[in-house]
């Protein structure tokens, strides 16, 4: 039998930056929150002296349990989905801060582009420009909307970058904080994309370049360049991250309470409106039922699709008829590059997670796609993030996969070769969905969720292009040789990729074609908010993390509203 605790104003599912951002805001304001957490209670004290890449980065000691929970994946609808039984393409964060521990700090906002991209991509090139299966939308909200909000993110954040981008939106104020340190490595692929006519600029980044006092009155120090960011928490509290920032605003006020070791398993709703969550304290056994007047879905995008699916709130996409909205426009990203192998060594296992310089060039609609067969782009970077011993081969093609000859290699380039990559968007496919599985269920015996997913036509011909361009300009930094990425055929879940999973519960303007409104209220359930990379139309070309904090803010708001007055806020 559940115990039914004490109703309070708001209750999150999951303490990342969503869940963290909103709790902020809302005790702020002065309403009693609940933060329901899976995983435990973690900050910078448990991150000295961890610079451990086995632990972390190749165990994942921050992640998800996949032997309580994952996923099941298959490329086609006809295949059988099987479960995903150690991280591979994408890590799922578990615990306080979420992912928004073990991220590296790459804080971008998306271009005016993204948020009208059908508008403005038919507009410029016609209606024939995008096919029928890909289910390209406007967002249904402008970046001019999202600007105030990208700002609070990024002085909440103290985010370092030089404002460089002549590609970027309308800026209401410069970054918090100046540029992290341009290296030999970053000047040398500036020199090389001003030689080819490009505008090369700093990578913004949450790793500060100086200390920095947030209004809220967190500090967050400054980057150490060590080189341990990505998979690791920071132990000089200079990668901003929820538990520095947002979730000690939040305990401050007073208001605000997180439960750890517990999983919902369960959104309640009646009569049109969401009660409460249930959740089940995995150390214990215990379960729980936690009332509240407002229930906000903060989880990562697989985990906020599947409560809403295993809850029975809204309808699921079918992909046969097109009906449906939950679980829609799913999307990755792809990563299209090149690595040089040079004569003279580089610094390469020094740097930080967000330490880059990039190129928009070929991002957006920043170039002429007339006479091309995609849309979009990506960024194209090349950043000194510090290469560790485990991980870090980089051989040359033709090098032997193992024994003495590629220790050999393997050594010989690990300060040897340098590597451009691009984020490359992801543009939504109707073949390309969340749904439930049939067959596979977790540890608390709810269904596991099902992903169907692979590149499409548009994929690998965005790939071929922004390669070739990355290739062009390594080939002018001058290496002894020059490889490009293999071109993309089907999708692999098994090795590392990225961790930027975008849709599923997609923002909008009307309920037949999405799952939020514009203040990420559910359409079905006024009081029940969804927020995340899930309310992504598509996925763009770059990382997902200050787009998805912005929205964070905005729902924000529309819960403070939501609470004074009830009802649909638009």
């Amino acid at each position: 039998m559940a115990k039914t605790l004490d109703k309070v104003d708001v209750v999150t599912v999951g303490v990342g930056w969503t869940g963290g951002i909103i709790a902020a805001e809302c005790a702020k304001a002065g309403l009693k929150v609940v933060g329901i957490e899976r995983g435990r209670e973690r900050g910078t004290e448990d991150y000295q002296r961890v610079h451990d890449e086995y632990r972390y980065a190749v165990r994942y000691e921050l992640m998800q349990d996949l032997s309580k929970e994952t996923i099941t994946f298959r490329n086609k609808r006809d295949q059988q989905a099987l479960p995903m039984r150690t991280m591979g393409s994408f890590l799922l964060g578990e615990g306080l801060g979420g992912a928004g521990t073990h991220w590296n700090g790459h804080t971008w906002r998306y271009l005016p582009y993204d948020f009208e991209i059908r508008s403005l991509t038919e507009k410029k090139y016609g209606k024939d420009k995008i096919p029928a299966d890909y289910l390209v939308r406007d967002w249904g909200v402008t970046y001019d909307e999202m600007e105030p909000y990208y700002d609070k993110v990024e002085y909440m954040m103290g985010i370092s970058g030089d404002g460089k981008n002549p590609f970027q939106g309308k800026r209401s104020r410069e970054y918090p904080t100046g540029p992290m340190k341009k290296t030999p490595i970053l000047e040398k692929f500036e020199k090389a994309t001003k030689d080819l006519g490009y505008s090369p600029f700093m990578m913004p980044s949450a790793n500060l370049s100086e200390a920095y006092t947030n209004p809220d009155g967190k500090t967050i120090n400054a980057c150490q360049y060590c080189g341990f960011c990505e998979r690791f928490g920071c132990e000089y509290g200079a990668k901003t991250s929820p538990e520095i920032t947002v979730i000690p605003t939040a305990k401050e006020t007073g208001n605000y309470e997180v439960k750890f070791h517990s999983n919902v398993v369960e959104v309640l709703h009646e009569g049109g409106k969401a009660t409460g969550v249930r959740y089940i304290n995995w150390m214990s056994g215990e379960e729980y039922i936690q009332p509240a007047e407002v229930v906000v879905l903060t989880s990562y995008v697989m985990n906020n699709a599947k409560l809403l699916m295993v809850s029975g709130i809204g309808e699921m996409y079918d992909p046969e008829t097109g009906k449906g909205t939950l679980g829609k426009n799913y999307c990755y990203q792809i990563l299209p590059g090149a690595t040089g192998f040079f004569d003279e060594q580089y610094n390469t296992f020094m740097g930080a997670g967000s330490l880059g310089m990039t190129i928009d060039d070929f991002n957006g609609d920043n170039f002429d796609h007339s006479d091309l067969d995609f849309i979009h782009g990506g960024n194209l970077s090349i950043t000194q993030t510090g290469n560790r011993p485990i991980e870090t081969n980089p051989v040359p093609p033709d090098t032997p996969a193992w024994g003495a000859d590629f220790k050999k290699a393997s050594v010989e380039n690990f300060t040897r070769s340098l590597s451009i990559g691009a984020q490359g968007s992801s543009m939504p496919h109707r073949d390309n969905y969340l749904t439930l599985d049939d067959k596979y269920k977790d540890a608390y015996g709810v269904p596991l969720l099902q992903l169907t997913y692979n590149f499409t036509d548009q994929d690998r011909a965005l790939h071929k292009y922004i390669t070739e361009r990355a290739v062009e300009i390594m080939e002018k930094m001058g290496p002894k040789q020059t490889v490009g990425r293999n071109p993309i055929t089907d999708y692999d879940i098994v090795p590392y990729q990225t961790t930027h999973n975008t849709g599923g519960t997609i923002l909008g303007t009307d309920p037949s074609d999405s799952v939020v409104n514009k203040w990420n209220q559910h359409w079905d359930a006024d009081n029940l908010f969804v927020v995340g990379a899930g309310n992504f139309s598509h996925n763009g070309g770059y990382n997902p993390t200050g787009t998805v904090g912005a929205l964070a803010y905005r729902c924000a708001e529309g819960i403070i509203k939501y609470s004074k007055e009830g009802g649909m806020l638009v």
